[in-house]
């Protein structure tokens, strides 16, 4: 069964602070009612704790790092979903369910290329 991943862009907060404890419930629900096609997922911590990393000068080059997300954006990337779905209607009604998307956030879903073996 092709693979998604439903891409989590929502406000940038810190969602292991005890304020945001109903909103993961939320979450954990989801998470629960999907978990027969769900293959992975987490949120993430807020983008000021993000280091951007480039190499310049091509493969073995310098590495360049600066503290922060790579653009500033009124949404942020908080975190993502890997699931199973029949086709592409299949995983947009599954992303449908995920609570960013009835909060204010977006969710952006991709079909996944499978890399490892």
């Amino acid at each position: 069964m092709p693979q998604y991943a439903a891409i989590i862009y929502s406000r940038d907060v810190d969602w292991s602070q005890p304020e945001f404890a109903e909103e993961i419930k939320e979450y954990s629900a989801f998470g629960a009612a999907a978990s027969a096609v769900l293959r992975g997922g987490a949120a993430l911590y807020p983008t000021s704790t993000a280091t951007s990393v480039q190499v310049t000068g091509g493969k073995g080059g310098d590495v360049v790092t600066s503290d922060g997300p790579y653009t500033e954006t009124k949404e942020a990337l908080t975190g993502f979903y890997l699931y199973e779905a029949e086709d592409l209607d299949g995983a947009i009604a599954l992303a449908a369910q995920i609570p960013a998307a009835w909060t204010g956030g977006t969710i952006e879903v991709r079909p996944v290329i499978p890399m490892l073996g």
